[in-house]
């Protein structure tokens, strides 16, 4: 009897499951709801995240990945094995085949660490680690696999991961933490600023997915926000304007772009051409910020497309990227040489 086969993207916002022959099975924050007494999980990804600022104080809401790389062992864990228990099934006895995504540039301790937690969650022995980028490319159907360059951009929730591909294999890439995270607390503090009102962190997202743009538009949207007066302490809606959210998230998307710039300073001429030719492509949740891409293709002067489903792309190229493990472990630095790049 075969096992299953999964991808996961185990992100700073979302974990997302693929699973062979079902798609995308598993789409849910990653976050944990834990008891402050004895630390019993009490809820994971939607359920826990709908006890966001609104928790008893018996109750701590935890967010394990952190900047995209696992921030709490023992959490990251427990939430893994409640997903990869949820696609296999109570009573199945052979453990599944996966592969998880792993920023660019982490150390080998960094990648030890999901591999022994994916492992500790019920993955056969040895669970198979992929950059970011490359299971983004795959998942966004680049042809990956021939001697042409092609170059991502995937902004996620902690991460902006950009890398230029060329035969499974990464020839440039920078990883910066700065993507969807960043961009949500620079507009909580910009309302606290100027508006003297206080937020929390999912009403900044709802606000950034609302009218959130990265160029200013000629159609100003307006949103109404509620959150709690600074001043008097009560409740207070107010309404805020696209072009403001534009002028709070300036800084982040500078290092945003800087980033991709720094990655194409660095891909060599060969391959910089077919970048141009072809264009960059964005995925994860960042992609999908109004404008981004026209900011982009200005900063850049090459084109820049969006993946379908962005969302999806890591978590269904990591699923793919079960056919092609022997190719790509070769793009994975070891451990041993992680450590020696450490140093």
């Amino acid at each position: 009897m075969l096992g299953k086969r999964i991808g996961i993207d185990l992100g700073t916002a979302n974990v997302l499951v693929f699973e062979h022959g079902k798609g995308i099975v598993i789409d849910e924050p990653s976050v944990v709801a834990i008891t402050e007494r004895d630390n019993t999980v009490v809820a994971v990804g939607n359920d826990a995240r709908a006890m966001i600022g609104r928790h008893p104080g018996t109750i701590q809401v935890i967010r394990p990945m952190r900047d995209g790389v696992i921030g709490d062992y023992l959490i990251t864990e427990a939430m893994l094995r409640y997903f990869i228990g949820r696609v296999i099934g109570r009573f199945n006895l052979v453990r599944p085949e996966v592969m998880i995504c792993v920023p660019v540039g982490v150390t080998g301790v960094e990648q030890r660490a999901v591999r022994d937690a994916a492992e500790a969650a019920g993955a056969r022995r040895p669970a198979q680690l992929i950059p970011e980028p490359l299971a983004a490319a795959i998942g966004a159907e680049i042809p990956v696999g021939s001697p042409r360059g092609h170059m991502i951009v995937d902004i996620g929730g902690g991460r902006t991961e950009a890398a230029v591909i060329s035969m499974f294999g990464i020839v440039a890439s920078e990883s910066v933490r700065i993507a969807g995270d960043r961009l949500d607390d620079a507009i909580a503090q910009y309302v606290k600023r100027r508006h003297n009102l206080v937020i929390g962190e999912r009403t900044a997202e709802e606000v950034k997915i609302a009218i959130g743009s990265a160029l200013p538009d000629e159609e100003d949207l307006t949103t109404g926000v509620r959150g709690r007066d600074q001043i008097t302490g009560l409740p207070r809606t107010i309404t805020v304007h696209a072009s403001e959210i534009t002028q709070a998230i300036q800084e982040q998307l500078a290092a945003i772009v800087q980033t991709v710039r720094r990655v194409l300073e660095r891909t060599p001429p060969e391959l910089a051409s077919d970048v141009i030719d072809r264009g960059i492509v964005l995925t994860g949740g960042g992609a999908l910020l109004r404008h981004l891409d026209d900011l982009l293709m200005h900063e850049t002067g090459v084109p820049v497309h969006i993946a379908e489903e962005p969302l999806q792309c890591v978590a269904k190229g990591a699923g793919a990227a079960l056919d092609y493990r022997e190719v790509i472990s070769r793009a994975l630095p070891t451990e041993e040489e992680s450590l020696i790049l450490e140093r």
